[in-house]
């Protein structure tokens, strides 16, 4: 259980959206219900831990059309898929495009209890790495450009004395360079720093328009 979850009950029928809100506000979680899709507003749902819970059929619509486009737009909250009309087929779209699971209605309080929770904790990942990768560029963001070229010609393999070559620099600063980017990056290894530039997509021909410090 998690408190601070909200859970997104997006179906037409009344009936299931009032026993999935009963349902979960038991379990401990916040509940936005919507009664048709266009109700829906990806941009304030994202912002906080929480999933979908996505009907197939809705009025005029389809659902598992509507998880692609989400998919397509951005949005990254978890989804499990509802139908009282599920086949084969339409489960493996429904997988392929992300969703944590396929329920068919009716379904056991067990089982859609087990589905939020597995949702949510995919949820909970992505949260943690959109944090983590907004760290890391932030970082980045405080380093000089010439911490960013050393750091860049370092990851990509260039030795100390090849990166002073290219740059126009002494091996010593150089050197001077690379342990304040490896200091401000928090990276204890090359092997760090490498995994960092990867995530950044940071090359040396990245920074070739940017003008270096005087």
């Amino acid at each position: 259980m998690d408190q601070l979850a909200t859970i997104h009950i997006i179906d037409d029928d009344d009936n299931v959206r009032t026993s999935l809100d009963l349902l979960l506000r038991s379990a401990g979680y916040r509940t936005r219900l919507y009664g048709a899709l266009d109700d829906f507003a990806p941009a304030e749902a994202g912002q906080d831990l929480g999933c979908i819970l996505l009907d197939v059929r809705m009025p005029g619509a389809n659902g598992l059309e509507f998880h692609e486009a989400l998919a397509r737009q951005g949005t990254r909250l978890s989804v499990i898929m509802m139908t009282g009309h599920g086949d084969i087929p339409m489960s493996v779209r429904a997988m392929k495009a992300g969703a944590i699971d396929f329920l068919p209605k009716p379904f056991e309080t067990d089982q859609m209890l087990d589905a939020v929770a597995t949702a949510l904790e995919r949820d909970r990942e992505r949260i943690e790495q959109t944090s983590s990768q907004a760290d890391l560029h932030d970082r980045f963001a405080s380093l000089s450009m010439r911490e960013r070229q050393v750091m860049a010609l370092a990851t990509a393999g260039r030795m100390n004395k090849q990166a002073a070559f290219e740059l126009g620099l002494s091996e010593i600063t150089v050197k001077v360079y690379r342990r304040l980017a490896m200091r401000k990056m928090n990276a204890r290894t090359l092997a760090d720093l490498v995994r960092m530039a990867q995530t950044l997509g940071l090359t040396p021909e990245s920074l070739a328009r940017e003008v270096p410090d005087q």
